[in-house]
């Protein structure tokens, strides 16, 4: 029997109206869907259905769609259930009512503690030019020890990680020191950065909660949202850690295909469901990203699409889309059957790209710039014509 295949949604993240790369810039690379935010709002507070059909509004004017919520973000005092909790579960709970007013039902979330996706350097110059952003063990050992100067913090390093980041941070000047700790502290584009003192404090209180606190405190929030979720037909989508390891001492309980089994099954139901990102996992050492797919598959509701190549010790470089470590070929066909089994199509965007170009003279958000990411949606768009055969 030949599988009957139907075209991924394809999506473009957009950080709203500051973003430098504009919403024509989105229809001309292809995509369709939109994957955006509300960043002006602080973490914790109601998202209005005014402000949300404001956005939503700026979309459709452009011709395009708003498939994906990336991201509501979980406010720290959720993750860890300090005593004003659950007012913010509350809060949580009315903004995604009004998301799903607004016809807004898929919904992208982390649950890293302090800090978001964390790179050490933006622009690792590749062999044909471009930049790439790369996360290197040894500078956030620097970080960690000499800029951070987390107590205890040696314990957490082999000792071949001590001695190459004491050598290098004694050829380090203060200009690269500073540039190091602006980009292990840089948050999401249009929010507000994390401060030293605050990553500091944040980590104290981790080291009480634990990985299996942690976990218990995730379980405690999908659990809370569950009835709203499952009432308003939303589908919210966890986005593995990145990178899928501990750092800095915080712990991390979405990096593997264990901690996808316990997630789902913790909440068996369907709202609970996965952002697949490859990168994030690709980034792994132990991690074969195609297994995990097939851990989560049927609770995939979203999907990033990135490439990284890394070496034994957890340094990773993001590559090109179709050129680093994970196997995107493997990738798109297991994405492909599945999305095949849907309703509705499954949203993917090509995550992350090369500043590339044009744009190594523009200003844009780390990773968000437009050609590196028209590229890579151009190879994965071909990649699934190839994978499927269905023009």
């Amino acid at each position: 029997m030949t599988t009957q295949y139907k075209k991924l949604e394809q999506t473009w993240r957009w950080y709203g109206p500051n973003d430098p790369v504009s919403l024509q810039d989105v229809k001309q690379a292809g995509a369709t869907g939109v994957v955006s935010a509300l960043h002006h709002v602080p973490h914790g507070e109601i998202w209005t259905v005014a402000d949300i059909m404001e956005r939503k509004s700026i979309i459709e004017a452009a011709g395009l769609t708003w498939s994906v919520v990336e991201s509501v973000p979980v406010h720290e005092a959720i993750k860890t259930r300090r005593a004003d909790a659950g007012q913010y579960i509350e809060n949580y709970k009315t903004s995604l009512q009004n998301l799903a007013k607004c016809g807004l039902k898929t919904i992208c979330y982390n649950f890293m503690p302090v800090l978001d996706w964390t790179r050490t350097q933006l622009d690792l110059e590749m062999a044909d030019g471009s930049k790439a952003l790369y996360f290197n063990w040894i500078d956030l050992a620097i970080f960690d020890l000499y800029i951070l100067k987390r107590p205890n913090a040696e314990a957490d390093y082999p000792a071949s990680v001590l001695t190459r980041a004491k050598e290098r941070f004694n050829t380090l000047d203060q200009q690269a020191l500073d540039a190091l700790r602006v980009n292990v502290l840089m948050g999401i584009p249009n929010e507000k950065e994390i401060e030293l003192e605050t990553l500091q404090n944040s980590i104290q209180e981790y080291q009480a909660i634990g990985f299996d606190g942690l976990r218990a405190n995730l379980v405690y929030f999908l659990s809370e949202i569950a009835g709203v979720c499952e009432a308003e037909g939303i589908k919210m989508t966890i986005h593995p850690d990145d990178p899928p390891y501990p750092i800095l001492g915080l712990p991390r309980i979405a990096s593997t295909a264990d901690d996808f089994k316990f997630i789902l099954r913790s909440v068996d139901q369907p709202f609970n469901g996965v952002c697949f990102c490859t990168g994030s996992l690709g980034a792994g050492v132990d991690n074969n990203v195609l297994e995990i797919f097939n851990v989560v598959k049927s609770r995939t509701y979203f999907a990033h699409l990135r490439n990284v190549t890394k070496d034994s010790d957890g340094s990773f470089y993001e590559a090109d889309h179709l050129g680093g470590d994970v196997n995107m070929y493997e990738i798109m066909k297991a994405l492909s059957e599945e999305n095949a089994l849907r309703a509705t199509a499954i949203p993917f965007r090509p995550d992350h790209g090369h500043q590339m170009l044009d744009d190594l003279g523009k200003q844009s958000n780390p990773g968000y710039s437009a050609i590196g990411r028209l590229r890579g949606l151009a190879e994965l768009r071909g990649l699934e014509l190839g994978v499927t055969g269905n023009y």
